[in-house]
This record gives structure tokens, C-alpha cells and sequence, in this order.
């Protein structure tokens, strides 16, 4: 009996696989054993998520329900159909959001720890806070006022605010907004206490709008459209067109509002006339609006004791300080395992090329970098004394497009090339070179990773950090810079893949080729998300040929697992806690490199309309290392998830005699093997990979 792959019972759907992963993210938000801010940090990571979804995802669906498109994916749901139900799962959540949010706030009251509006602070306390509101938040903000003479002003993307309905001294009905600009903090903080900026601003609203008496007032928060669209066929100056789209993006479709319970109807009335939203896109919270704002207080250093413990990455033998990093890196090749394995080395790589005299050429892919980049100003460093300075910066990074044209400019000026992007696609690949002259010859040293260069970021997600000196390798890199500097044809490369022409048909191979050993193959993808559907009938093609499969995959996964007499062999696994788990690691059990890692995702925008890189690792003992970390995570029963063929996940069960956090327990037993080894990289990573994670 022949089975039809394209089905849409065998998918499932891509935005509703998304709110899933949301989900998983609250319920660390719940967790009663985790540390009260480490619960509220989830919370933050909870709204910030659901802005983004909100801004592109929802934004797209309410686009093409406008345009009257009925089928958009495989799994043949209308956009009108994922709205309905994405609605749905919002609303309902948010009871559990405001339920999460109050049982932190009673935990932290043992902690003396507190949320407050103006009202119900102590004299001394308002007395604090209304000095600051005169001298640092009243000389900012306007009144506004809004009648046939004043229209209702533009609200840009994520605008906070106050909208009040005032009586004058005739009795006549007036409303007014207040605009609180991000420039302001969002709590204002006397001790341990945090007093939400609106009901500092709403309490002194009369200082703004003199002679007129407060009848109502809420404060509200407004979601746009923020997706940008780039005619880059069409622009001259690429740099002036990024920046114009910036703008626009503040002048999205209004799509959802954000507003506090209980709020006078008539105000809710004027908001809405003048807004012109769905009923089902406003969302009404019994807490403090812009769940990714307490991040303020997550972030609070004299608080961090109410945090999981800070994890100090560390060295690894061959990197530590004094060691000569291009020495090290010409012994052995290096595969470091962020943020137990410190990110510094990479950060050296570039500085310490940057400042030698013997560096000829850097050449670099940026794509998210940060606003204090230590890398790119090392860059910078280098291009003025004179070295070949090449980088091509995404401008095309959602999100960091504005800090990203900030350091291209920067670059330029200090006399580094700048490539932009390529025109279709966006750069997403992991890359750096450095040449240097050895006495009569060139060396040059690469490295390679699964995750962006932002020391920041590195220390809350993990991935992994490759350097070599393989020549192959090398010359595939030259090729790939020649490729996106240039015209150059990238097909003739020798190690490394690419996308958007070679790093699925070569996935895809793989998986035919273990799919070749029947129930002794055996297949470990590892990603933030799997969506694309050609990938997922390979998979299923595998598995009815008997193949294991086991999926870490973190987010999204339309893959439908455990379905009879298809994927009953699929195991889908999605891991959630400390750090976000980042790299994408491809393990095939009969493949000549059987470990891979990169920069892609298994997506269609990946793996058909990015350049990434797909990069083997060869030496036995570093694929020793991938292996067992894969499998430390495949027996972790503390942070794992279990996808279920109904689309349900399940934490999976902890063993009462066994407890496995894979982030503990590569945090524990790193700094173990740290303390203990002062070894070379083979020495140490077998000890690792003998003593710590062995199945």
C-alpha cells in the first residue's frame, strides 16, 4: 500500500507548532522549583517571544487573510482557520500568565522584593519617586490632547501609553493620551521596590493637563505590522533603502492591542474608534503591561542570589591566557561547546589578529553582533592600521538592522570593505579567516560556528565553535568570500556545503543513505526548527524503512511523530531551560564524517533562501565530543520534552533515583575537568567525553 507523504493529516501546522514552543516557555514561568526572578526571566522571554510572533507571524496570516489567500502550507489550514485558533490559544493562556505572574510576586515578598503602583508606596517611598518624576520623566513627556483640532496621533511599533478621559470645569467629556517614550525606564526603583512608570505619570497626569479633572484613565500598548519589506532590485543606495524601511515599520498595520482589566468602557470605546482593531486582537491583563520589560528586574545584579547561579564559562587548556591562540589552533583543530567552553577565544581570534603585524587579510559574516561589539571594533582597529579588512554585515537581521547599519557605517569609515547582503538572500552563515605571512608563506586559520558573534548571547545559548587550519577547508573559505564579494561560482566547493543550492540535496542524501541500513541506521538532528517538508518526507521515508530517528528539536517541528505504519521510528525531543539551545548538530551513524554542525536550520527560509554553511567534523575525538553531548541530552529527563503525534508535548518523566539536567551536568563536570586538566585539546576532550558523558 502506497502512502501518500503530502497528506496534510502528516503535518503539522507551522504557526501553531510555534505557540507549542511558547507554551513550553511559560512552564518554566510555573516551575515552583526554579528561583523566583529565574521564573520571571521566562515570563520576559514569554512576551518578547509573543511580541516578535505578533509583529511577523500574525502580521503575515492578517495579510493574507486581506488578500484572500485560502491555503498556505502543506498541513492546508487557512490563514483565517491559524487565526481563529491562535486567538483562541492567546486568550486562554493568558489566565495562566497572570496566575504565573502573581505567584512569583508572593514568592518575592519573602524576599522583600515588590511590584507597586504609586498609590501603594509609603510616604517616604512616593516622596523618592515624585522627585524623580519632576526632574527626570515630566521634563519628556507631552499631554496630548484629542479633539476635532488634535487627531488621534500615530502610535509607532510597541508604543507604551496612557489614555485618559477628563471632565472640565462645564462638565464637557474630554481624553488625552500620554506617551511614554522607551527612552524612560519602564520601572522606576526605590530600594527593592519597582513602581510601574504609569502609575507615576497617571498619578501626576494633572500637572499635564491643568484645570481638567481625571475621570479614567489606563495605560495601553499597541503592536504594528513589523515586517520589512526591500525592493532591493530596485534600490540604488542599499544602505538609504534599510533605513526608510526602518521607518515604515513604525507605520505597520496596527494588529494588536495590549490593555489593563477593568478599564472604563468608554475609554475602551475611544481607543478602539480611533485604533480600528479586531475585538479578538485586544487582549485585556490584570498585571503590568509588556511582559519583556521585567527583564529590568531580572537583570537586577543585588537580586542575582534569586536567579539560578551565574555559570562562569571556561577555558579551554589550549586557549588560557598567555597561550599563543594561532599556535594552538595549528597543533589540533578546536571545537568549543558555548557557554560551559568560554566564547573569549573566538573574541581573541579576532583581536589578537588585529593586532599583529604579520595579518594580512580578516574576513568576516556578521549578522547579529550586539551594540557594544568587542569584535567589531577589533575589526575596525585592523582596518585603520592597514589589513585587508572584509566583512559582510546583514542588514537584512530582523531586528538588528538598526544596530547593524550603525557598525557598517562605522567600518567603512575606518577603510574596511563592506558587503551588505546579497541581493535575495540573507547571509546567515558563520565565518571567519585570517591570513597571515610565516615567514615565505601564507597560513590561514578559520573558524567556523552555529551561533551569531555576540559575547553576550554566548553566554546564555549554546553552540559551538570549530577553528581550524585545514587547507581544505581554508580554500573552500577563499572561495565562499570570493563567492559573496563577488561573481564568483560557489558549486565547486570541496568540504564545506552551502545553501541555498547544496546543503539540502546533501541532507537529503544522507538521509536516503542511512535510510539504506533499515533498522541499523540510525539519524540525530538537532535544530531550532523543523519545517521543511522535503526534509520531513525523507524522514518518514527512513522511518518506514525502519532507520531510528531521534529530533532534538527546540521550537518549531511540523514533523508528526509516532503515526502507525509511518513515523512510529521518529522520536521528537525539545529541550527548554537555562540556556537556549542553539547549534544545529546533524549526526548519520553510517556517514564517511558522521557528525556535522551549522549555521541552518531545517526551514525552508534556511535552506532555500539564506547562505549558510553545513561543516563536517572529521577527528574522531571531537566527534566523540558531539556524540556525547547528543546523548546526554537524549537521557536528560528534567529539561526534555516529548512531542506526542496528537501535537501535545510532555515533559518526560524523571527517575526518581536518577535526576538528568544536561545543563547542570555539563556545567558540574566541565569545571571539574577544568580544575583537573591542564592538558592538550585530545587529552582533555576524551576525559570529557569518557568520564562525564558517557551514556
Amino acid at each position: 500500500m502506497s502512502i501518500d507523504l503530502t497528506s496534510p493529516d502528516l503535518y503539522f501546522n507551522r504557526e501553531l507548532s510555534w505557540l507549542k514552543f511558547n507554551s513550553r516557555v511559560l512552564a518554566q514561568a510555573k516551575n515552583a522549583s526554579l528561583p523566583p526572578l529565574e521564573r520571571m526571566k521566562f515570563l520576559a522571554i514569554y512576551g518578547t517571544n509573543l511580541d516578535e510572533f505578533y509583529m511577523i507571524r500574525v502580521a503575515g496570516l492578517r495579510a493574507l487573510f486581506k488578500a484572500r489567500v485560502q491555503e498556505t502550507a502543506i498541513d492546508k489550514l487557512t490563514p483565517a482557520q491559524q487565526l481563529k485558533t491562535i486567538h483562541k490559544t492567546i486568550h486562554k493562556e493568558q489566565k495562566t500568565v497572570e496566575n504565573s505572574f502573581q505567584d512569583i510576586m508572593e514568592e518575592l515578598d519573602g524576599h522583600d522584593v515588590y511590584i507597586k503602583c504609586f498609590e501603594k508606596l509609603s510616604s517616604k517611598h512616593q516622596d523618592v519617586i515624585e522627585e524623580e518624576f519632576f526632574e527626570q520623566i515630566y521634563p519628556v513627556i507631552m499631554p496630548i490632547a484629542i479633539d476635532a483640532t488634535h487627531p488621534f496621533p500615530h502610535l509607532n511599533n510597541l508604543s507604551f501609553a496612557l489614555a485618559l478621559k477628563l471632565e472640565d470645569s462645564q462638565g464637557n467629556i474630554k481624553h488625552g493620551l500620554i506617551r511614554i517614550p522607551r527612552i524612560l525606564p519602564r520601572f522606576l526603583q526605590v530600594d527593592h521596590c519597582y513602581v510601574p512608570i504609569e502609575s507615576v505619570v497617571d498619578h501626576f497626569s494633572g500637572e499635564l493637563f491643568h484645570g481638567l479633572k481625571k475621570v479614567a484613565s489606563t495605560a495601553f500598548r499597541v503592536t504594528r505590522n513589523a515586517d520589512l519589506e526591500i525592493e532591493e532590485e530596485e534600490a540604488d543606495d542599499f544602505i538609504e533603502i534599510m533605513e526608510e524601511g526602518l521607518r515604515a515599520r513604525n507605520r505597520g498595520m496596527l494588529i494588536r492591542l495590549e490593555i489593563k482589566e477593568g478599564v472604563d468602557e468608554t475609554l475602551i470605546k475611544f481607543l478602539t474608534t480611533h485604533l480600528k482593531l479586531d475585538p479578538l486582537d485586544i487582549y485585556y491583563y490584570d498585571m503590568p503591561l509588556n511582559l519583556g520589560s521585567l527583564w529590568q528586574i531580572v537583570g537586577e545584579a543585588s537580586l542575582a542570589h534569586l536567579t539560578l547561579p551565574t555559570y562562569a564559562p571556561k577555558m579551554l587548556p589550549p586557549f588560557e591566557e598567555g597561550n599563543d591562540i594561532f599556535e594552538a589552533i595549528e597543533k589540533q583543530d578546536v571545537l568549543l561547546y558555548h557557554p560551559y567552553e568560554s566564547f573569549d577565544p573566538v573574541v581573541r581570534f579576532i583581536q589578537e589578529a588585529a593586532k599583529d603585524a604579520n595579518t594580512l587579510s580578516m574576513r568576516m559574516t556578521l549578522y547579529r553582533v550586539g551594540k557594544n561589539s568587542p569584535i567589531v571594533k577589533a575589526l575596525i582597529k585592523a582596518a585603520k592600521s592597514g589589513k585587508q579588512v572584509t566583512v559582510l554585515l546583514e542588514l537584512k537581521a530582523r531586528f538588528d538592522e538598526e544596530n547593524n547599519l550603525h557598525w557598517a557605517k562605522a567600518l567603512e569609515e575606518a577603510g574596511a570593505h563592506v558587503i551588505y547582503g546579497v541581493t535575495g538572500l540573507k547571509v546567515h552563515a558563520k565565518i571567519a579567516q585570517v591570513t597571515k605571512r610565516k615567514g615565505k608563506r601564507l597560513q590561514s586559520y578559520l573558524h567556523l560556528g552555529t551561533g551569531n558573534y555576540n559575547p553576550a548571547t554566548s553566554r546564555i545559548y549554546t553552540d559551538m565553535s570549530y577553528f581550524t587550519t585545514k587547507q581544505t577547508y581554508n580554500t573552500d573559505a577563499t572561495k565562499f568570500f570570493h563567492f559573496i564579494t563577488g561573481f564568483s561560482d560557489h558549486s565547486s566547493l570541496h568540504t564545506l556545503t552551502l545553501a541555498p543550492d547544496h546543503i539540502k540535496p546533501k541532507l537529503i542524501k544522507m538521509i536516503k543513505h542511512e535510510t539504506s541500513f533499515k533498522e541499523d541506521g540510525y539519524i540525530i538532528l538537532k535544530a531550532n526548527s523543523l519545517v521543511d517538508t522535503d526534509i520531513i518526507q525523507a524522514l518518514y521515508k527512513a522511518s518506514l524503512a525502519g532507520c531510528k530517528i531521534d529530533l532534538i528539536i527546540r521550537g518549531i517541528c511540523t514533523l508528526k511523530p509516532g503515526l502507525k505504519d509511518i513515523s512510529e521510528n521518529i522520536s521528537v525531543y525539545s529541550i527548554i531551560g537555562k540556556y537556549l539551545e542553539h547549534p544545529r548538530i546533524y549526526y548519520f551513524k553510517h556517514d564517511a564524517n558522521e557528525c556535522y554542525i551549522s549555521s541552518a536550520d531545517l526551514m525552508p527560509r534556511n535552506l532555500i533562501r539564506r547562505i549558510e554553511i553545513l561543516t563536517p567534523i572529521t577527528e574522531p575525538i571531537l566527534v566523540q565530543k558531539i556524540k556525547q553531548i547528543l546523548s546526554l541530552q537524549l537521557q536528560d529527563n528534567q529539561l526534555r520534552w516529548k512531542l506526542k503525534s496528537s501535537g501535545e508535548y510532555k515533559r518526560v518523566k524523571q527517575q526518581e533515583d536518577r535526576v538528568i539536567n544536561n545543563h547542570e551536568i555539563l556545567e558540574k563536570y566541565i569545571t571539574k575537568m577544568h580544575e583537573k586538566s591542564k592538558q592538550e585539546t585530545p587529552e582533555y576532550v576524551a576525559k570529557l567525553a569518557k568520564k562525564v558523558l558517557k551514556p
